[in-house]
């Protein structure tokens, strides 16, 4: 079984492209990739999201003093009104207290996170309770419910307004701040403390693996394509590696999401100019070896184990080390999110004990998009299979995944869609290689 497991190793090992190893750790060594990872040259002072949170405010004011100005004329002239209400006030009567809580919650918001742009909830957690006290005090000892249909109105709508205010700051503007802040940060980090760009380097001079025509339908040859479109290729290919290498060498800002029963743990990482990508992180105790054979060498045979994919073609072999694909993802959550096809490059590359392929969305000729299928696009992303150095039975598996399934589907729907995917991915890849390792037995 060891002799086996070795043999397999030693052959498989020596039909990977001879890449030169890197000279340190994915921690120290890994480049900054352009333009994917570079930090925004300049920051907004406000960000968008809490420019909405201070028009949402000012629209409050707004309407309370609307609702206010409709309720004194409602009856006599508006002086009149406004004499019994403000000159005259009763805390019993007067709807002049309501607008004045209004005017205190946009004076106390715009002042705390719009001038002074605060990142805390106290600001509107003492607005909403002050608003909320003085609202049910006013409703039990008034007599305004017995006034006109104003009496039930001015105050239900203060008091929904201020709850969607706090509702508004706490789970939109500062959850995502919070996580554009983070995005920025390990950007600015990367930046600053990263080598110099890895490539461009020359392309191995290892032969790739060439595995057997797809079956899928016929396959175009690099005959029919210019120079420029094969470069463009090998250029995608190699922003998609660098892009992934990036994200390795930042696994200390990914963000912990799920795991399942088997211990694999799916994460995410914001991207600038791509957004969430999510990271599947998974050990297995089998060769490196083995994994790399049925997930990245053979990419076109992984529909007969793998139900999350239907359909795997192989469109073009670009050079020894990229090539193009079309491939048709099954629907998930339940035929929520209906069958996409993707056409993207792929570049495999061997770094000391690391198996990687990296990849990213691109045009062919060949597969134009359909109305069979919504054409998905790929962000930046692929398989990387880590070797263990002190037990060659087993190894660590890492899935990249960014990619917009187009169509219109909630975002909630899609991450939730996404991570059960990858976790039935790996389910199906554990019974593929269990049968595997069960013929060699």
């Amino acid at each position: 079984n060891a002799e086996q497991s070795h043999e397999t190793a030693r052959r498989l090992g020596g039909s990977l492209p001879a890449i030169a190893s890197l000279n340190a750790s994915y921690s120290t060594s890994l480049s900054l990739p352009s333009p994917y990872l570079l930090p925004p040259a300049e920051r907004k002072a406000i960000s968008d999201v809490r420019r909405t949170f201070c028009l949402f405010v000012t629209f409050d004011l707004l309407f309370i003093s609307l609702l206010w100005i409709i309720e004194l004329n409602i009856s006599s002239s508006i002086w009149d009104r406004l004499k019994n209400e403000v000159v005259l006030y009763d805390y019993r009567s007067s709807f002049f207290d309501i607008f004045l809580l209004a005017l205190f919650r946009f004076l106390c918001l715009q002042v705390g996170y719009a001038a002074f742009r605060l990142k805390h909830w106290w600001v509107i957690a003492v607005t909403t309770l002050v608003t909320s006290v003085f609202l049910v005090v006013k409703v039990i000892v008034s007599s305004l419910l017995s006034q006109n249909a104003f009496g039930y109105v001015i105050p239900i709508t203060s008091f929904v307004v201020a709850w969607l205010e706090t509702w508004f700051l706490d789970f939109k503007v500062l959850t995502q701040e919070a996580d554009d802040e983070r995005a920025y940060l390990a950007a600015v980090n990367a930046a600053c403390e990263r080598a110099p760009m890895i490539y461009p380097r020359a392309v191995s001079d290892g032969q790739f693996y060439s595995p057997p025509e797809s079956v899928a339908g016929d396959v175009c040859s690099s005959e029919g394509l210019g120079r420029k479109a094969e470069k463009e290729y090998v250029r995608q290919g190699r922003e998609a590696m660098s892009v992934v290498e990036q994200i390795l060498a930042q696994e200390e800002n990914w963000k912990y999401e799920k795991n399942n029963d088997m211990g694999d743990c799916v994460y995410t990482l914001e991207i600038p100019f791509h957004g969430k990508t999510f990271i599947l992180k998974a050990f297995m105790q089998c060769p490196a070896e083995l994994v790399y054979q049925e997930v990245i060498l053979q990419p076109e045979k992984m529909v007969q184990w793998n139900r999350t994919v239907s359909a795997c073609q192989i469109l073009q072999r670009v050079d020894d080390n990229t090539l193009v694909s079309y491939d048709v993802a099954s629907g998930a959550a339940g035929g929520v999110v209906s069958a996409r096809d993707f056409v993207n490059v792929r570049r495999v590359e061997r770094k000391r004990d690391c198996y990687l392929s990296a990849g990213m969305a691109t045009d062919h000729n060949s597969k134009p998009s359909s109305g069979r299928y919504v054409r998905g696009e790929n962000g930046p992303g692929g398989f990387v299979v880590l070797k263990s150095s002190s037990n060659p039975s087993v190894c660590t598996f890492i899935w990249v995944l960014n990619t917009d399934l187009k169509g219109r589907l909630p975002r909630y729907l899609i991450h939730q869609s996404l991570a059960a995917t990858m976790f039935e991915f790996m389910s199906h890849l554990r019974q593929r290689i269990a049968e595997l390792t069960g013929a060699m037995a």
